[in-house]
């Protein structure tokens, strides 16, 4: 059996503060949702802890995926969970299985997941645009959902919800009750004053 040293110590640490970072400093600061948040960090010290307890039996990085695989049909399999909540959970399942059972040592695992919470940041921040907020709703007009009337959808949309709203998707038609249900993309309200502001800006030119 594996003894609990300060080797378990350092790398317990070093997982917990990288899970950490990754959900609350990256995940939660786009998505808001400290449950899901919590959740991640929970589930990768789980997995740290199973996986380092038996590094000792023999186990190979398969195995350990394998584990991962299991405990995420018996937890998600009974709920959604969107790509980039899956994204998030295969990242927490990376650092703590690269944490328990990697064979670098400590300053260069530390280096490591650091450039993957950098990354994280980097992707889920405005660098790459503005962050768009997806909502699904129950549209009555059916008659606006053909690609004939799609700018006059958005434009209802709009009015309707008063959402900046760029995009819809179509998820299901009910033609026995005249209704669709919609998933509509749109700039939450802060971002959405400084992409005005910043349309604003270009638009003005100053003569001299």
């Amino acid at each position: 059996m594996t003894e609990l040293d300060i080797t378990f110590v350092s790398r317990f640490v070093i997982n917990l503060f990288s899970l950490a970072l990754l959900c609350y400093g990256c995940y939660f600061r786009v998505s808001k949702n400290s449950t899901i948040a919590g959740s991640f960090i929970l589930f990768g010290v789980g997995i740290f802890i199973i996986t380092y307890l038996l590094h000792g039996v023999d186990m190979s990085m398969e195995f350990s995926f394998g584990l991962f695989a299991v405990f995420t049909m018996l937890r998600y399999r009974t709920e959604s969970i969107s790509i980039k909540e899956m994204t998030y959970l295969f990242l927490v399942t990376a650092i703590a299985l690269l944490t328990s059972i990697g064979q670098m040592n400590l300053v260069h695992l530390i280096l490591l997941n650091g450039v993957i919470c950098l990354l994280a940041f980097v992707i889920d921040s405005s660098i790459f645009g503005s962050r768009y907020q997806v909502q699904s709703i129950c549209y009555e007009r059916i008659e606006n959902i053909t690609p004939a009337n799609r700018s006059k959808l958005i434009d209802d949309l709009r009015e309707r919800t008063g959402l900046q709203v760029e995009m819809v998707t179509i998820e299901h038609i009910d033609f026995l009750r005249d209704t669709a249900q919609l998933s509509i993309s749109f700039i939450p309200q802060n971002d959405c004053m400084k992409h005005y502001a910043s349309e604003y800006n270009n638009d003005v030119k100053v003569t001299p």
